[in-house]
């Protein structure tokens, strides 16, 4: 028998209203992305490529169509809903790391967990379990303007890990790191990857969509070609 995808996106609309003209984001988005799968959603700005990321890590409902994530049809779910399936089923990276400038490291991957309702010592033992899966353990005290741009990063992987979500999303992961930095970052993911999770990177930089083994372009809020290839680690 086949196993469920993770992912299963149907007719998938976003349209907003800006003042009285409709702009239609996301138009008629079919997409089924398997548990395991590291792919890339590439597009020129205003493609739509950030609006699907929005849609895909339930900060966001589609206008119309149906998004099951794990098995549950999250399109038809309230906020405080979806806030419980992002909190359990999604891990978030940004490009800005968005980290908690007057708190450690530690305490910045223990916030998922406060959400979550764990107790202090579990979370403490899952937030340092997470650091150093991300080669952060001499550091788990530090807060981030101890840290270069890279360990950030690492720190922002490790809280997106603590919950040990179904899904992580990484928006431009690598922009506002330096090359050699990048490399480091996509080293970690592929390492993640290996690790049987289910990745997915949001990019409009050709070499870092390489390290995925299928890149997703969208055009006009359409999916305008979808390629498997050999990742370049």
């Amino acid at each position: 028998m086949t196993e469920q995808p993770l992912i299963t996106l149907r007719g998938i609309e976003k349209t907003y209203t800006v003042g009285t003209q409709a702009v239609h984001a996301v138009r008629g988005v079919d997409l089924d992305v398997a548990r395991g799968e590291y792919l890339a959603i590439m597009g020129s700005s205003g493609s739509g490529k950030s609006t699907l990321m929005n849609l895909l890590g339930c900060l966001d409902t589609p206008t119309a169509g149906r998004y099951e994530l794990a098995g549950r049809d999250v399109s038809v779910l309230g906020e405080d809903e979806l806030a419980a399936v992002r909190n359990r089923e999604v891990g978030f990276v940004f490009q800005t790391f968005n980290l908690l400038p007057r708190s450690t490291a530690l305490q910045n991957v223990e916030l998922p967990l406060v959400y979550a309702g764990l107790g202090a010592a579990e979370r403490q033992e899952r937030a340092t379990r997470s650091l150093e899966q991300v080669g952060l353990a001499d550091r788990m005290k530090h807060r981030p303007n101890e840290l270069s741009g890279g360990q950030r990063q690492r720190v922002a992987i490790a809280r997106a890990l603590v919950t040990e979500p179904s899904l992580i999303l990484a928006d431009e992961p690598t922009g506002n790191l330096d090359s050699r930095t990048s490399e480091e970052i996509m080293a970690l993911l592929h390492d993640l990857d290996r690790g049987g999770r289910t990745l997915i990177l949001v990019t409009h930089e050709t070499d870092i969509a390489a390290y995925t083994r299928r890149v997703i372009r969208l055009h006009d809020g359409q999916i305008s070609s979808d390629e498997r290839h050999e990742s370049r680690v």
